[in-house]
């Protein structure tokens, strides 16, 4: 199993790792920056051994890399692990903002479960069923989370003591299960634009942008 150096250093940028095993494309390290796609966060963008990685994915505990093609290098061999750290950061900062901004509607509305959610560099999402249009409600929420990451606050990611191998999120009083990456404070996220989206009877969707 692949130790996930991205929980131990998000901010990392590259490092090196032992192949592991090699079947045609596909690779598997003894140790990883590279994130790969689970709990609604996109993977990493980069590359393994100077090849672009085009997939990079979950099984079980352990993570797979699909190159764009076969490698030189052969199990054992030690490779440089390199990301996107544009698209990582966006990714981090966006996904801890969507942690926030849920937090704040469930505040004000008393929604506590998502029936959907996904984070990529462009923006992140929220899916829950509600019964009517949330767009009334999103400047108050909007403007409560940019005065909160206008300010020096603590965020923590670490591993659940009842349970190792589940991760948890924490910003003061917030807290959520999560294995993904973020930032060390909110003031790191800069601020944020709201969008409503109605995908369906009963159904809301939140998107949230970094403001540019």
């Amino acid at each position: 199993m692949a130790k996930k150096l991205f929980w131990d250093d998000p901010y990392a940028r590259e490092c090196q790792a032992t192949v592991i095993s090699i079947t045609g494309k596909e690779v598997k390290l003894d140790g990883t920056i590279f994130y790969a796609f689970s709990g609604g966060q996109e993977s990493d963008s980069g590359t393994i051994g100077g090849i672009n990685v085009e997939e990079a994915r979950k099984e079980g505990e352990d993570l797979l890399y699909i190159l764009e093609k076969e490698p030189p290098f052969k199990e054992g061999d030690v490779v440089d692990v390199k990301i996107d750290w544009e698209k990582r950061y966006k990714i981090m900062k966006l996904h801890s903002a969507t942690h926030v901004v849920f937090s704040l509607f469930s505040e004000k509305t008393g929604v506590k479960k998502l029936i959907g959610s996904n984070i990529t560099s462009e923006k992140g999402r929220v899916d829950f069923e509600y019964p009517e249009s949330v767009a009334q409600l999103l400047p108050g929420i909007e403007e409560r989370a940019n005065e909160m990451f206008s300010q020096d606050n603590e965020i923590r990611t670490y591993a659940d003591e009842k349970d190792p191998g589940r991760r948890l999120w924490q910003c003061g009083n917030i807290l959520y299960p999560c294995g993904g990456t973020h930032p060390k404070s909110t003031k790191e996220i800069g601020k944020i634009t709201l969008k409503r989206k109605n995908i369906g009877k009963g159904k809301e969707r939140i998107e949230v942008y970094l403001a540019k």
